[in-house]
C-alpha cells in the first residue's frame, strides 16, 4: 500500500514536473517570438491602420466611380463594354495618371514639412501643386482628344474607337476636376487627415450611380450619359472636398492665403514629381496596355481583361492604403528627425500588408465563379469564358497577394524617404525589360492569351519588390534624416533671412 501510494506520488510530481516543464517551454517560445518583435509594433501597427483604413475605403470610392460606368455599360451590349473599357484606359493612361502621379510629390514634400513642424509651408506646396497640375492638363487633351486615331492605329475595332473618342470626349472638361480632388487628397494625407475623402467619396459614388440610372434606364443615352455621369461626378467630388474643408476649417493650420512664394522653388517640386509620376503611371500605363494587347485578340479577349483588371484594381487597394499610410507615417517621422520611428513604421507596413494580402487571395479564390454575372449578361462572357477568367484570377491572386503588395508598400517608403528616383528606375526595368516581354511572348507566340500577360506581371513583381527590399536594407536611414532635417532647416532659415526670390537664387547656387 505505501509502495502504491510512493508511486502514486512519483507520478503526480512527475507530471507536475512535466506540465511544468511545458509552461516554461511554452513561455519561453512566445518570449522568442515576442523578441522578434520590435518595440513599439503594436502602437505603430494601430497609427498604420488609423491611416490605411480610411485610405482602402477612399481609394475604393474613387475607383467606384468609373466601375460603375463599365457595370451599367456592361448591360448595353458586348461593344458598348469594350468601349468603355478602352476609353477608360485611355483616360487612365493619358490622363488620371499623369496628375496623380505629379500629385505624388506632395507625399514627401507635404509629409516632411509637416512632420517639421512648418505648417504654412505645407500651404505654399499645395498652391504650388494647383498650378503645376493644372498645366499639366494640356498635353493631356492634346492627347485625349486623338484617341480615335491612335486606337485606329493600333488596329481596335473602328466602332469601339468610335464610342471610346465619344466617351474621352464628353470627359475631357472634368480633368481639371479630377487632377485636383487627386491633390487635396495628398494635402489632407500627409497631415493624417482622411476620414473627410471616405464622406465625399459616399456621397459622391451615390451621386454617380444615381446619374448613371437616369441617363442609361430612364434618358436612354447609352455611352454618351455613362460619360456624362462620370464627369459630373469627378466635379462633385472635388466641389464636396472643398467645401468640406472650408466647412470643417481644415485648412486653417497651414493656409495663408496665397502668395508669390508659389511660383518659386518649381525645381525641387518638380525633381520628385517627375520620377514619382513614372513610379505610378509606368505601372499604371503598363496594366492598361494589356487592354489594348487584348483588344488584338477580340472584344470577347479585351472584355476578359477589363473583368480581370478590375478585379485586380480592387485587390490592390488593401497593400495601396499602407502604402499611403507610411509613406505619410515615414515622412512625417524624417522630417521630424525621428530615425528610428522612419524604419519602425516600413517594417510594420510590410508585415502587415503580406498578412492582408493572404485574406485578398482567399476572398478572389472564394468568388471566382460568380464574377461575370457582376460584369455583364452576354452568353459568351458567362457561359463560355468563366474558366479562362478563373485561370487569371489564380495568377492574381500570386500577384497582388504576395509580391505587389510587397513591391506597393516598400514604394511608399521610398516616396516617404524622398527617394521615387530609384524607384522609378525598377519599376521602369522592370515592366518593360521584363514584364512586358515575358507577357507579350506568352501572349502572342505561346498562345496563352490574357494568362500569359499576367504571368509576366507576376515576375516583374517578384523582381522589383525584390530590389526595393535591397534598396531599403542597405539604404543609410541615419543619413536620410540628416538630408530631410537639414534641408528643413534651410528653407525655413532661407525664408525668414532671404526671402522668396533670393532663396530661389541660393538654390541655384548650391547646385
Amino acid at each position: 500500500m505505501e509502495d502504491s501510494e510512493a508511486k502514486s506520488h512519483a507520478n503526480g510530481d512527475a507530471r507536475s514536473a512535466e506540465k511544468s516543464h511545458d509552461a516554461a517551454s511554452t513561455g519561453s517560445c512566445w518570449r522568442r517570438i515576442r523578441g522578434w518583435v520590435p518595440v513599439g509594433f503594436k502602437q505603430e501597427l494601430v497609427q498604420l491602420v488609423k491611416l490605411a483604413g480610411p485610405v482602402v475605403i477612399s481609394q475604393l470610392m474613387i475607383f467606384l466611380i468609373s466601375f460603375v460606368s463599365t457595370i451599367f455599360c456592361g448591360h448595353l451590349g458586348k461593344t458598348e463594354l469594350a468601349a468603355v473599357a478602352l476609353a477608360i484606359a485611355v483616360i487612365n493612361v493619358t490622363g488620371v495618371s499623369i496628375g496623380s502621379g505629379l500629385a505624388s510629390a506632395c507625399d514627401t514634400l507635404i509629409s516632411q514639412t509637416y512632420g517639421s513642424n512648418n505648417y504654412k509651408r505645407v500651404g505654399v506646396i499645395l498652391q504650388r501643386g494647383i498650378l503645376i497640375l493644372v498645366l499639366a492638363c494640356f498635353p493631356c487633351w492634346a492627347l485625349l482628344i486623338n484617341t480615335e486615331p491612335i486606337l485606329l492605329a493600333v488596329r481596335q475595332n473602328p466602332e469601339v474607337a468610335r464610342l471610346s473618342q465619344l466617351y474621352v470626349k464628353i470627359f475631357m472638361p472634368a480633368l481639371p476636376a479630377t487632377f485636383l480632388y487627386q491633390l487635396q487628397g495628398r494635402y489632407l494625407q500627409n497631415q493624417g487627415i482622411i476620414w473627410p475623402q471616405v464622406i465625399v467619396g459616399l456621397a459622391g459614388n451615390i451621386l454617380n450611380a444615381l446619374i448613371n440610372f437616369i441617363f442609361l434606364n430612364v434618358l436612354d443615352l447609352g455611352v454618351a450619359g455613362s460619360a456624362a455621369a462620370n464627369s459630373i461626378s469627378q466635379y462633385a467630388l472635388a466641389v464636396f472636398l472643398y467645401v468640406f474643408v472650408l466647412w470643417k476649417g481644415l485648412h486653417k493650420a497651414t493656409w495663408d492665403g496665397w502668395t508669390r512664394d508659389c511660383l518659386q522653388e518649381w525645381g525641387p517640386f518638380t525633381r520628385l514629381a517627375l520620377p514619382s509620376m513614372l513610379m505610378l503611371c509606368v505601372e499604371w500605363w503598363t496594366y492598361e496596355i494589356g487592354g489594348f494587347l487584348a483588344g488584338l485578340i477580340s472584344e470577347a479577349e479585351l472584355g476578359s481583361q477589363s473583368i480581370v483588371y478590375e478585379l485586380a484594381t480592387i485587390a490592390y487597394m488593401y497593400p495601396l492604403g499602407f502604402s499611403v499610410a507610411v509613406s505619410v507615417r515615414v515622412g512625417n517621422a524624417l522630417g521630424a528627425g525621428n530615425t528610428e520611428q522612419a524604419k519602425l513604421s516600413g517594417k510594420v507596413a510590410v508585415a502587415i500588408t503580406i498578412l492582408g494580402a493572404i485574406v485578398n487571395a482567399a476572398i478572389l479564390v472564394s468568388i471566382k465563379d460568380v464574377i461575370g454575372y457582376i460584369f455583364t449578361t452576354d452568353e459568351y462572357f458567362v457561359l463560355h469564358r468563366p474558366h479562362h477568367v478563373n485561370v487569371v484570377i489564380v495568377v492574381i491572386c500570386c500577384n497582388c497577394g504576395w509580391f505587389v503588395c510587397l513591391q506597393g508598400v516598400t514604394g511608399g517608403i521610398l516616396r516617404g524617404a524622398g527617394k521615387q528616383l530609384f524607384g522609378a528606375l525598377i519599376i521602369i526595368m522592370g515592366y518593360y525589360g521584363i514584364g512586358i516581354p515575358i507577357g507579350v511572348t506568352l501572349m502572342f507566340v505561346a498562345k496563352m492569351g490574357i494568362v500569359g500577360l499576367w504571368v509576366g506581371f507576376v515576375i516583374c513583381a517578384f523582381s522589383q519588390s525584390v530590389f526595393f527590399g535591397i534598396f531599403l536594407m542597405k539604404l543609410n536611414w541615419k543619413k536620410t534624416t540628416q538630408e530631410v532635417t537639414g534641408s528643413m532647416s534651410f528653407l525655413t532659415v532661407g525664408q525668414k533671412v532671404f526671402g522668396s526670390h533670393q532663396l530661389c537664387n541660393l538654390f541655384h547656387l548650391k547646385r
